[in-house]
């Protein structure tokens, strides 16, 4: 199951965050920072898995953006990480190209595409049509 999902710049600025756990917003913050800086900090000849406390960290980088999965011991690290990868893949087709620039300013868009593709910590969509879907239709309905 997947306890967060984090995407953050090459500065350590968290620029989306969702939890599918409860943790207090005091703890939130030294919780990322922490899972921030043993990401940022590994090398690309490193394994993008990290056990991490009572969970696993998997992480891709893709430009200036790193994207940090937590999740529990059960789960499968190969599963997530291809999960992160359609993640992007959906950003990439819907923003043609995605920068963060893009997830910084459409941040709502983003929230939508991630909440189509997971529902408590459980990955529920992976084809792009169906998660694309929705907002598609958003977006004809505030052009007219």
């Amino acid at each position: 199951m997947i306890k967060f999902f984090l995407m953050v710049n090459k500065q350590g600025q968290t620029r989306l965050s969702k939890y599918y756990e409860h943790v207090d917003i005091s703890k939130r913050t030294l919780l990322e920072t922490e899972v921030i800086k043993s990401c940022l900090s590994r090398s690309n000849e490193q394994c993008s898995f990290i056990e991490y406390k009572d969970f696993k960290l998997i992480y891709r980088q893709y430009a200036a953006l790193f994207i940090v999965v937590g999740v529990n011991d059960t789960e499968n690290e190969m599963a997530i990480y291809e999960f992160i990868h359609n993640f992007v893949e959906v950003l990439d087709e819907y923003f043609s190209r995605v920068s963060e620039l893009d997830i910084m300013f459409n941040l709502d868009k983003v929230h939508i595409i991630l909440d189509e593709m997971v529902l408590n910590g459980c990955i529920v969509e992976t084809n792009r049509a169906r998660i694309l879907a929705p907002l598609l239709i958003l977006d004809k309905m505030s052009e007219s």
